[in-house]
């Protein structure tokens, strides 16, 4: 299996050079004559290109896509969260790794051993009794690794990273669909395709051994959904049966991959309300409130809070393990208060454009960042405008509402969640998939215009070449889709290439520090509260097999509840059965240091390299 995806891989990556072009051209003869230049705006919808032509567009948006997604894929170490993908789609558990003694590392590593015993009974029930999420992506995680045999003993990294990639890249052709139903344009839709294929915020989620890419699937074809609800209700017919049971099935679906999706569900109710009021604003008719669509839709909202409340219980259970999520809570002083507004600018920008701007070297940083802010001072303007101009014509303007009022819910709902309730959701990228979709519908719509930009988007005078320019500097509209386009697919390498949307954790640099200074051997030492901690310490571990070393360092997880010193304690009974000479690395070691340690010598560590995700101080405990 994963050499036909690496042969695959390989294939795609020598004619994707040649995409662009061959994109460009043939986006201009599917909208030949299509009449964005004629009086009237709905003459751009009028004329249909050869059958052939729009099923190649979305291979291509869907070759690029996969590639980009598929690129460097194991290159980059796996992180806690993604430990714990891992363990639980196999079954298996993180209670298995004994705690307050010393361990090798293949004892540790155990939880990651294929398990063929395990069955997807023994994945719900783990993940419901131990984590707080959902089961059906861990379910469904569970089949695909069976597929892919193991590596050196371990679950294979590519096997758990190429399902969310896959799952990412079958969002570009429904991103497609989503757009062109939308705004009953192919034009939009391929341009949404497209900047799904290389959005660096899309690849990003797509890398992750998580169950975000799945979810975003879930949100898109909610969305589809909330679109055709939209037409009935504005054509006043009702709502296929099928269309509502299907919208109920999503929705539950949803819901089964991640709770969070909830929060797509109150936009789209959000939107819904907007709708009803719009439609009592113009016919000042309360009945229709009752009328064909609005029963049909009644019906989909209840179906769907049935689906969702089976999962309330797991929930309420699951908010006994508040200390799995006490990173995204946090009280606010100072200048905190400002931090979610640039944290969710941020992750908006980088749905668009992410250039190396996380680099460690300054040279590579500031040209970055300037590139960034000189692209958005000339791209932000022209996409407004092209928003603005579909706002104008009625065609347009319910679905440009539609899908603004499901980001403005979204964002709104992120800052009550944070600013009310102490539960910081912009600190977590990835839980902003509940809007994503619509960005980049939004940005599909806007690019459409400027394609073929009206009368209101056109400079008055032409540039050198003689064509009229669109926005500042010259640039035509055509041109002006492309380098946008161009900005996301570098930014998309920038991500695949860690450079963007690093990862938080690199047990690689910790482990060839350790080689570096440590030739004796190796005690790594940890407070353990929650398998999170187990997980930080599993890639370190996974590092030193990977790595080959000849001697294995032992492990420590001083297990912590409310007391601090029950990890001080388990750390001297450690180092007092353990022979000397050896080193002792405290790895995020948040507990009073034990008095056999004060009998070793402290390392000056400011000379070393921080590394992310691994705080460290190093002891050399000598023979006595």
């Amino acid at each position: 299996m994963r050499v036909f995806f690496q042969g695959a891989f390989d294939f795609y990556r020598k004619i994707i050079s040649l995409l662009p072009v061959y994109a460009t051209h043939f986006l201009s003869l599917a909208d030949t004559n299509s009449g964005l230049q004629h009086k009237h705006w709905h003459h751009w919808q009028t004329r249909l290109p050869p059958s052939w032509l729009h099923p190649l567009l979305n291979l291509m948006w869907l070759i690029i896509g996969i590639n980009l997604r598929l690129a460097n894929l194991t290159a980059k170490p796996p992180w806690t969260d993604e430990f714990s993908t891992l363990v639980f789609s196999l079954g298996n558990t993180f209670l298995s790794v004994p705690l307050d003694q010393a361990i090798a590392p293949d004892i540790l590593l155990q939880p990651l051993q294929p398990n063929p015993a395990a069955s997807i009974g023994d994945v719900i029930h783990n993940l419901v009794t131990q984590d707080n999420h959902p089961p059906l992506y861990f379910v469904l995680a569970y089949l695909w690794m069976k597929l892919f045999p193991s590596e050196g003993g371990l679950v294979s990294l590519f096997a758990a990273r190429s399902l969310p990639a896959i799952i990412g890249a079958a969002s570009i052709p429904c991103i497609y669909i989503l757009g062109r139903l939308a705004f009953r344009s192919p034009l939009v839709g391929h341009l949404a395709a497209a900047m799904m294929a290389v959005s660096p915020y899309g690849v990003f989620l797509a890398q992750e051994a998580r169950q975000y890419s799945l979810a975003t699937l879930w949100v898109t074809a909610s969305l589809t959904c909330l679109v055709i609800a939209t037409r009935h209700i504005q054509n006043r017919t009702p709502l296929p049966i099928w269309i509502a049971l299907l919208w109920v099935g999503i929705n539950a679906l949803g819901v089964a991959t991640h709770y969070f999706f909830t929060l797509t569900l109150c936009t789209e109710g959000v939107v819904l309300i907007f709708l009803a009021w719009h439609q009592l604003q113009t016919s000042s008719k309360f009945s229709l409130l009752f009328s064909p669509p609005w029963r049909r839709i009644y019906a989909v909202a209840t179906g769907t809070i049935v689906a969702s409340l089976i999962w309330l219980p797991i929930f309420l259970q699951n908010r006994n393990r508040d200390n799995l999520t006490e990173w995204i809570r946090g009280s606010r002083v100072g200048l905190d208060w400002f931090s979610p507004i640039f944290q969710a600018l941020g992750t908006l920008i980088a749905m668009i454009s992410l250039l190396p701007v996380e680099s460690s070297q300054i040279l590579v940083v500031i040209p970055s960042g300037l590139v960034m802010l000189t692209f958005f001072i000339w791209a932000v303007p022209i996409l407004l405008r092209g928003i603005k101009i579909q706002l104008q014509h009625p065609e347009s303007r319910i679905m440009i509402q539609v899908f603004a009022g499901v980001i403005i819910s979204a964002i709104a709902l992120f800052f009550i969640f944070t600013y009310f309730l102490g539960i910081d959701l912009t600190r977590g990228a990835r839980y902003n998939f509940v809007y994503f979709p619509a960005i980049v519908i939004l940005l599909g719509a806007s690019l459409a215009v400027c394609w073929h930009p009206p009368k209101e988007l056109m400079g008055r005078e032409l540039g050198k070449n003689g064509m009229t320019s669109i926005g500042k500097w010259g640039i035509n509209g055509k041109k002006a889709v492309i380098l946008i386009w161009l900005m996301g697919f570098f930014s998309a390498v920038t991500v695949f290439c860690n450079l963007g949307y690093q990862k938080y954790y690199r047990p690689d640099l910790f482990v060839q520090l350790i080689q570096q200074i440590s030739p004796v051997p190796v005690l790594i030492a940890t407070t353990h509260k929650t398998y999170v901690h187990t997980g930080e310490m599993m890639g370190v571990a996974r590092e030193i097999k990977l790595a080959n070393l000849p001697q294995k360092p032992l492990f420590l997880l001083a297990h912590q509840d409310q007391d601090p010193n029950t990890s001080t304690i388990a750390l001297e009974n450690t180092l007092k059965k353990l022979p000397r000479p050896f080193d002792l690395w405290l790895v995020n070691f948040h507990a009073p240091v034990a008095e056999t340690v004060k009998t070793c010598v402290k390392s000056d560590t400011h000379s070393l390299p921080s590394i992310n995700g691994y705080e460290y101080e190093l002891y050399h405990c000598q023979q006595s």
